[in-house]
């Protein structure tokens, strides 16, 4: 179920975004990627474990660093963090100690990754949006 709901969820907020014209800007996809690369971060101040807002701080550094990458530079960094962060939900558990993670959170948030990044390819490929900053 909770691949499910990702699945929905990310194909209902990207196409909302499209249809309005959110993403019309270069900053939404990359907006959405900070977003998603902070909610483990969330869950470890939750707990109060040191070790677990020190380690999900850390991955977090790295994937705002691909953000900016991505956003100043070029979107199909974006799409790759999108999908490197739904492989990092995958292996989360083995990597991570962090017990505020909710036991759906990472299938959940590896579906909607998976399906933001296609969305965003999807627009990239198209010509919707354009790849490279200016």
């Amino acid at each position: 179920m909770a691949y499910l709901a990702g699945i929905i969820i990310a194909t209902l907020v990207s196409s909302f975004a499209t249809l309005v014209g959110l993403d019309k800007e270069r900053s939404f996809y990359p907006t959405v990627l900070v977003v998603i690369a902070s909610y483990y971060g969330l869950f470890a101040v939750m707990t109060g474990s040191t070790l677990a807002v020190l380690s999900e701080a850390a991955v977090m550094v790295g994937f705002f660093g691909v953000t900016v990458l991505g956003f100043k530079r070029n979107l199909w960094f974006v799409v790759a963090a999108l999908v490197t962060h739904g492989l990092f939900d995958f292996l989360h558990d083995h990597l991570i100690a962090n017990p505020g993670v909710p036991h759906w959170w990472p299938m959940f948030c590896l579906a909607y990754d998976v399906v933001a990044a296609c969305y965003l390819a999807y627009l990239l490929r198209r010509s919707r949006l354009i790849a490279n900053a200016r």
